[in-house]
C-alpha cells in the first residue's frame, strides 16, 4: 500500500529535496508540498494525506499549531515533525499538539521513512538522539507523580493515617480514640513514623506531615 504523504517546510531546497527522495523510494506518494503552516493546514483538508511531515519553525503559522489545526480536523492523520530543533520544550509541545513522531533533519532515507510508515501505522517515535530523552523525562515525571500521590512511601497505611492525626495536632489518647485502637497500639504506630521518617519527636514529625500537606 501506497502512502499518501504531504510535505511542509519553508526551505525550497529541503522541501524539494525531501519530495523527490520520498518518491524515489516508490512506497510513498507525495501528494503536495506546503511552503508555511497556512498551506500545510489547507492541504491538509484538501489532500486527505495518510502523514503530513512537518517543519516547525515556518512563516504565517508554526508547525506546533498547524498540527493541532490539521488533527483538529482530520484526528486520523499522523503527523511527523522533521525538523531541526531538538529542545525538549519543542519535542513536547509537538507531542502535546498530536504529533506522534520526531526526528531532526540529520535523519536518514531510511530513518524518515520507517517513521512515516510507523506513525501511518498509528505508532509513536522519536529519532535515536531523542528517545533516550523521552524515556528519562517520563520516568522522571512518573517517579516525581508517584512522590506526590505518597509523601511517605516508606509508612503503612495505618501509620500515615497516625502521622496525619499526629500533624492535626492530636494527642495519642485522642488518636487512640479516634481510631478505636488501645494507646499501646498508637504508642508503638507513633515510635514506628518517628523511626522511619528519621524524626527524634513529636514536633519535628508535624513539621515534616504539614510540609507534605498532611494536618491542614
Amino acid at each position: 500500500m501506497t502512502l499518501r504523504v504531504l510535505v511542509a517546510d519553508d526551505h525550497p531546497v529541503y522541501r524539494d529535496g525531501l519530495r523527490m527522495m520520498l518518491t524515489s523510494t516508490g512506497t510513498v506518494d507525495v501528494v503536495g508540498a506546503a511552503a508555511d503552516g497556512i498551506e500545510a493546514v489547507e492541504l491538509a483538508a484538501e489532500l486527505r494525506p495518510d502523514v503530513v511531515v512537518m517543519d516547525l519553525q515556518m512563516p504565517r503559522l508554526d508547525g506546533i499549531e498547524a498540527t493541532r489545526r490539521v488533527l483538529a480536523d482530520a484526528p486520523a492523520t499522523g503527523v511527523l515533525v522533521l525538523t531541526m530543533h531538538d529542545g525538549d520544550e519543542s519535542v513536547f509541545a509537538a507531542m502535546l499538539a498530536g504529533a506522534r513522531g520526531y526526528l531532526l533533519k540529520g535523519a536518514n532515507q531510511d530513518e524518515i521513512l520507517r517513521a512515516i510508515t510507523a506513525v501511518a501505522g498509528g505508532e509513536v517515535i522519536f529519532g535515536p538522539a531523542l528517545a533516550a530523552r523521552v524515556t528519562s523525562y517520563f520516568a522522571t515525571l512518573a517517579t516525581v507523580s508517584r512522590a506526590d500521590a505518597d509523601p511517605f512511601p516508606q509508612l503503612t497505611a495505618r501509620e500515615r493515617e497516625v502521622l496525619g492525626l499526629i500533624a492535626g495536632g492530636l494527642s495519642n489518647r485522642q488518636i487512640a480514640d479516634r481510631l478505636f485502637l488501645s494507646p499501646k497500639t498508637v504508642r508503638n504506630n507513633v515510635s514506628n513514623v518517628f523511626t522511619k521518617l528519621q524524626v527524634a519527636d513529636r514536633a519535628q514529625a508535624i513539621v515534616r506531615a504539614r510540609e507534605a500537606g498532611l494536618g491542614r
